[in-house]
């Protein structure tokens, strides 16, 4: 018998996350306050909502750590934990570090689901930890009626040449490093067992090379763009960077299948939730709804959007000066 994982969960991959506007209305008491007494300076906390969190523990090193998990976002388990890891991975190149150790989190239904497709999750993600050069050391499991899996990862960067999300300046070009749709793709697959071999291609690729690129080129601010879609994730480094962004539509890459996909219905919860939530900050002049969805198409393990000019990635747009109540404008 064939064991659809996408079939044991609610939703799939990052568009399963809480959606922004009711996380950061959870999280807004635990922003500012007196810091801890202890080793390090925190440099990248909840602030501005970063990819991880940034802590100088020595002149010229500091510590860079992140969570990720999340439900199936594929029906194979080996697939599955390749992406899970790669997500996970790149919130530390997000913040242009190199990881060092992660450890493993996983939640699996026992009574429903053979472990032995559980040691296939953990397989893909070690395997994948082993292409970014990761320890991968233990990790925590529990029964859960659904299945998710991820991991905590720690990395090493130079505090002096982190990229963060709240340095963009107005004139900057805005760089992406992964085409998107896989967003509409995972939900066709989830819903028709189709499967897309340049969606896995693209969520199991590391940001590794993109992260070093973007470094070499002086970029001091970037984000990945995941469950919370490119205009999710392009308003939130806009908003804490004090600019207005612009994205050109036509320059946007995508996935081949991905309009397909959108045109037969196939748009997440999670992808129309990213989009209300950014509606209200952002100018659309001629640009249609179909268009804005796959713009807010919640991604899994995306690609970095970075504010520079990276050498061999696509140029979708530029950092302008701050305009009231709008951080994104979006044109044809």
């Amino acid at each position: 018998m064939t064991i659809r994982l996408t079939q044991y969960a609610h939703g799939g991959g990052c568009a399963c996350k809480i959606p922004p506007g009711e996380l950061e209305t959870v999280v807004a008491g635990l922003v500012g306050g007196a810091r801890p007494q202890g080793p390090g300076e925190l440099l990248v906390g909840l602030d501005d909502g970063d990819d991880a969190a940034v802590v100088r523990i020595a002149a010229g090193t500091a510590v860079v750590a992140t969570a990720d998990f999340f439900t199936p976002v594929v029906d194979d388990a080996y697939d599955w934990g390749r992406i899970a890891a790669a997500n996970a991975l790149s919130d530390v190149y997000a913040m242009g570090a190199t990881p060092v150790v992660a450890v493993n989190l996983l939640g699996w239904p026992r009574e429903r689901l053979p472990m032995e497709l559980a040691a296939e999750v953990l397989r893909g993600g070690l395997d994948v930890a082993r292409e970014a050069g990761c320890h991968v050391a233990g990790g925590h499991s529990v029964d859960d009626p659904e299945p998710k899996y991820g991991m905590a990862v720690t990395g090493v960067a130079d505090p002096d040449r982190i990229m963060r999300n709240d340095a963009g300046r107005p004139g900057t070009p805005l760089t992406l490093t992964k085409p998107l749709g896989v967003g509409v793709l995972n939900s066709r697959h989830k819903q028709t067992g189709e499967v897309f071999p340049q969606a896995i291609e693209a969520m199991t690729r590391l940001n590794r090379e993109a992260s070093e690129e973007a470094l070499k080129a002086g970029a001091g601010c970037a984000t990945d763009v995941t469950g919370f879609g490119l205009l999710g994730h392009l308003h939130k480094l806009a908003r804490a960077s004090g600019v207005t962004a612009r994205i050109d539509a036509s320059a946007v890459p995508y996935l081949d299948g991905a309009r397909e996909a959108l045109g037969d219905g196939f748009v997440s919860g999670g992808t129309r939730r990213n989009l209300d939530w950014v509606r209200p900050h952002l100018d659309r002049a001629g640009i249609s709804e179909d268009e804005l969805l796959l713009l807010a198409d919640a991604q899994t393990s995306g690609g970095l959007l970075v504010a520079g000019e990276v050498p061999g990635y696509p140029v979708i747009g530029e950092l302008l000066p701050a305009r009231d109540g709008v951080t994104v404008t979006v044109r044809p």
